[in-house]
């Protein structure tokens, strides 16, 4: 039983579709479930090697070197505070410690009711609006903390859910130009360079005949 929903499922299908090898597709793939699931399930991982061609190990094992993939469970809202040197320099360590105690959990915590999961980033480049703070990967602007206050009553409130959407949704707007390719023709391009490979093997196979 396929643990992606049918949409999710549908979308990663297309997705596959649009590269040469299907592995190539992984970490798009690991997106989608994210977005069904919030983080990386080890059922979502091990059918997106199925789809992928590849192992559920594979797929761990690139899920965790990017930061914006997890494979445990995180808040509806996954708040980045930047303590890199531009940030520090403005407060940024004054301001994650007000974090954690508006919160109530460490960095790297999530809340009890499961709503906050709060991190300390690296660099999130925008260093002229310190201190950067970013939601479900989000700019939401510098932050002070009488503004993250706000901030977290307006997500808590609902008031931002137009602009932030839950953790895992990278995009809420369907691709409707740019990569896209019909079925028939990915086929036939396929096959035309499968043939010309075997035709280049061939070739250089019986050029290694002659000179032996």
């Amino acid at each position: 039983m396929s643990h992606l929903n049918a949409e999710i499922r549908q979308r990663a299908e297309e997705l596959v579709a649009l590269y040469p090898e299907r592995r190539s597709a992984l970490i798009p793939l690991c997106h989608l479930a994210q977005e069904q699931d919030g983080w990386l399930r080890p059922e979502a991982m091990s059918e997106i090697g199925e789809i992928c061609g590849v192992t559920a190990a594979e797929v761990m094992g690139t899920a965790t070197f990017y930061d914006m993939l997890h494979i445990e469970p995180v808040g509806k809202y996954v708040v980045a505070v930047c303590t890199n040197i531009a940030c520090l320099l403005g407060g940024a360590l004054e301001l994650l410690e007000h974090a954690e105690s508006t919160l109530g959990v460490r960095a790297g915590g999530t809340t009890t009711d499961g709503v906050f999961t709060l991190h300390e980033a690296e660099c999130l480049a925008d260093c002229d609006k310190t201190v950067c703070v970013q939601v479900n990967h989000r700019y939401v602007g510098g932050q002070t903390p009488e503004t993250f206050d706000a901030l977290v009553d307006d997500l808590r409130s609902g008031r931002m859910d137009e602009t932030v959407p839950p953790h895992g949704t990278l995009v809420r707007v369907r691709r409707s130009v740019g990569l896209q390719a019909d079925s028939v023709t990915i086929a036939a391009e396929r096959a035309k360079e499968a043939k010309a490979k075997a035709a280049r093997a061939a070739a250089t196979a019986g050029a290694g005949e002659n000179k032996a």
